[in-house]
């Protein structure tokens, strides 16, 4: 796959599983037929994370983007310097501080058209709140990184089953009533359907919408946020002419059948778009951040720390992140 510009890998925690992923990643480039890519910093905490896989890792390093296109053949190019010391499983101030530091960079290389997009290693908010990072998550740095207010940067999680996006995310579910609106379903809506167009290619993109309680409230027997705030924004989206429908009782829609009649489901809330699919594509998922002047995709799991140098983490997820990313990078250069 040929692009532009080539892809921008932050490293995440250095004492996780992403460095090791991404090094196999990188191993498997032809066979999953990934775009060139870099990574910012970490080469030594590369070769270390390989070494634990029983990869003799080449790195290639360099000083700008362009040179990566060359050196991706040969070795993993990794851009700068800035290393540690990390032990597998143990986070640490000094990781956090190389997370945060890669992390920066990859977004503002990618807004400056530099690197085609972002693919983001898993990273530990704990740890890295104390070097200074103050947002929710990557998304909501991203979205800082773009200039855009956060509510503009929508998360989805997208495998080859399913693609789900949680209309509310990280937040106690005892408030989620209070923050679902007409203007968040419909403005989200909006973001989704753009983007599945523009990145993903699908010119006519089906939006499911769930209800928020069981059974869809039915008819207000189990509440009445379906009736009061869920239908009307859905009807508000079709007199845009947007395809959608709902609200559908989340205990169904997601069921083989039902998945057929749908490119994405939108929920009311994090665990409802998770669950399902963390349990049918747990090992290919991909979080994908719309609404960006940037492409932006991460492995859907965290830093694993209790599993991180064991050689036993899946690199699925982090192929299909950069898969991913290359392609809508591809599409939308085209």
């Amino acid at each position: 796959m040929a692009l532009a510009a080539p892809l921008a890998i932050s490293l995440g925690d250095p004492a996780g599983i992403g460095p090791e992923l991404i090094a196999e990643a990188w191993t498997k480039r032809e066979t999953a037929g990934l775009a060139p890519f870099f990574v910012v910093g970490g080469a030594d905490v590369l070769t270390a994370a390989a070494r634990t896989r029983g990869l003799d890792l080449p790195v290639s390093r360099i000083t700008e983007p362009s040179q990566a296109h060359a050196a991706f053949a040969v070795g993993l190019p990794v851009l700068g310097d800035e290393d540690c010391n990390p032990t597998f499983g143990s986070p640490d101030i000094a990781g956090a501080a190389l997370a945060l530091h890669s992390l920066a960079t990859a977004a503002a290389l990618a807004s400056s058209g530099e690197a085609g997009g972002v693919v983001t290693g898993p990273i530990a908010k704990s740890k890295l709140a104390v070097v200074g990072f103050t947002q929710p998550g990557q998304t909501e740095f991203l979205a800082d990184a773009c200039g855009l207010p956060h509510e503009d940067a929508v998360m989805m999680l997208a495998g080859p089953s399913l693609r789900t996006v949680p209309l509310t995310v990280h937040t106690a579910l005892s408030q989620v009533p209070r923050l679902l609106t007409h203007d968040l379903i419909v403005q989200r809506s909006r973001i989704v359907a753009r983007s599945l167009a523009r990145d993903f290619g699908l010119a006519h993109p089906r939006l499911a919408i769930t209800g928020l309680n069981p059974h869809a409230g039915e008819d207000g027997r189990m509440g009445d946020e379906e009736q009061r705030i869920i239908r009307p924004a859905i009807e508000a989206l079709r007199a845009e002419g947007l395809a959608v429908t709902g609200p559908h009782p989340a205990d169904a829609l997601f069921a083989a059948h039902e998945r057929n009649g749908y490119d994405v489901a939108l929920c009311m809330y994090h665990d409802q778009a998770l669950i399902p699919i963390k349990t049918l594509d747990f090992d290919q998922g991909v979080n994908v951040t719309l609404g960006l002047p940037i492409i932006r995709t991460s492995p859907d799991h965290g830093t694993a720390f209790a599993i991180a140098g064991k050689n036993t983490a899946s690199p699925g997820a982090m192929i299909a992140a950069i898969r991913m990313a290359g392609e809508c990078a591809a599409r939308r250069a085209a």
